[in-house]
């Protein structure tokens, strides 16, 4: 396996993790679900050890390039990702419900959002570097530079 296919399969199971938190806790309507009953307890440590997978495996994907990838989706705050997975792991008896509460109703839904247009990007690409190039450049040439890969034949890796 390439570095290219590790990348994007790293970011498919981030992708996973994002959604299956979000599909977990979709019926949460309050931070306080999680402090009232033990199986909220449950429900909130295993969110955390999801969301330190996720600060984890983005950490990895930054490392993996060099942090040059995520830099060029400037939408999300990905020290803060990071950070979030350093804090429930480093500070574990100092979670606040409330904060796990917003990251999931709040931010994981656009992490969502911008780790699909990542996934996808690498789909018209298939290559790292392209993706890096394409980005630095103005985006309507990026807009035409993806329609010429997206309608040739995609070579494997």
């Amino acid at each position: 396996m390439c570095k290219s296919q590790i990348i994007e399969s790293l970011l498919k199971k981030i992708l996973q993790t994002v959604e299956r938190i979000l599909a977990n806790s979709e019926t949460i309507t309050s931070p306080s679900f999680y402090l009232l009953t033990p199986s909220g307890m449950e429900r909130l440590e295993s969110t955390c050890m999801l969301l330190i997978a996720i600060g984890e495996g983005v950490k990895g994907v930054d490392k993996l390039t060099d942090k040059k990838l995520l830099s060029f989706y400037p939408g999300m705050d990905w020290k803060g990702v990071m950070g979030m997975r350093d804090i429930i792991a480093h500070h574990y008896f100092d979670l606040d419900a409330e904060i796990v509460y917003d990251v999931i109703k709040h931010d994981l839904p656009k992490l969502k959002d911008v780790l699909q247009q990542i996934v996808d990007d690498l789909k018209v690409s298939r290559d790292i570097p392209k993706i890096i190039k394409f980005k630095a450049t103005n985006s309507l040439r990026v807009s035409c530079l993806f329609c010429i890969f997206k309608h040739s034949p995609q070579k494997t890796v």
